[in-house]
């Protein structure tokens, strides 16, 4: 495993049309009573964000084992991901190939840091540096609720297009013209389906698709995101498998980087 796919991994960790493949789950009550209401109408983005964030998450910890398959027009890669979340405080990802930890990454509000094994390299920066290195605006809550299957902006505080597209509906955010930002929300549930961001003029897309959804103690959380990212250098897709997830446990978040380890710098 090179250090580039290390990097997209991480990459894909913390960054940023409807899937069909949504499995029908039970939502909460007034979720569902909305939806029965007006199945056959186009509802106003307002009353799509309201049902959408019906179904808060609540929890303190969560513990997530995935797999991951990594593809881009070169190589596929079948990978192992742990990831441990604090709610608004920490998430520590450790990356694995056959059974080796390959790379680790500890983010907090505050700070962002990271090792890969291979070439025995580190950062440690902080969001504003990396979001320069990835082309878009990155912050804590961003990463968080990509994991958890929530949008990555707060829909309360932007301006918002609705339409009904493939029985999914879709809010295109009007603030940005050249950032092009769209969310797909389940017609009768108001889970994300997908959300994209795209950048016209650096010829540069990145969807995350939502093809499942599990309940764990009344919360509907993912079982598998998609991730589809196209930029001049060509295609990558990284795919994540919910394969067990634990809530509210005692976690521990223990991140060191090895001795001998050359930090690096991202421009």
């Amino acid at each position: 495993m090179n250090r580039f796919l290390v990097r997209l991994l991480f990459v894909c960790i913390i960054c940023v049309g409807s899937s069909s493949l949504l499995v029908s789950c039970k939502a909460k009550g007034k979720v569902a009573e909305a939806s029965k209401k007006e199945d056959s109408k186009e509802l106003s983005a307002e009353r799509i964000v309201k049902n959408h964030y019906a179904n808060k998450i609540d929890f303190k910890t969560l513990y997530i084992k995935s797999s991951v398959k990594y593809e881009d027009e070169k190589q596929s890669q079948n990978l192992s991901a742990e990831i441990k979340i604090k709610k608004d405080e920490q998430i520590l990802v450790s990356i694995r190939f056959l059974g080796i930890t390959m790379a680790k990454a500890l983010i907090t509000p505050v700070s962002v840091s990271y090792y890969e094994k291979l070439n025995g390299t580190y950062f440690e920066g902080d969001f504003s540096t990396l979001s320069k290195w990835l082309g878009t605006d990155l912050d804590y809550n961003k990463v968080q609720n990509m994991l958890i299957g929530q949008t990555l902006d707060d829909l309360t505080k932007g301006k918002y297009q609705d339409s009904l597209i493939d029985q999914s509906y879709r809010l295109e955010d009007l603030a940005d013209s050249n950032t092009k930002k769209y969310f797909f929300f389940d017609k009768d549930l108001f889970l994300l389906n997908k959300q994209e961001i795209s950048q016209t003029s650096e010829n540069r897309n990145i969807e995350i698709l939502y093809s499942n959804y599990k309940k764990y103690n009344e919360n509907q959380l993912p079982a598998d995101i998609g991730i589809n990212a196209v930029q001049e250098k060509g295609k990558t897709s990284i795919d994540l498998e919910y394969n067990n997830i634990t809530i509210n446990e005692e976690l521990n978040f223990p991140y060191s980087v090895p001795s001998g380890y050359k930090r690096i710098l991202i421009k």
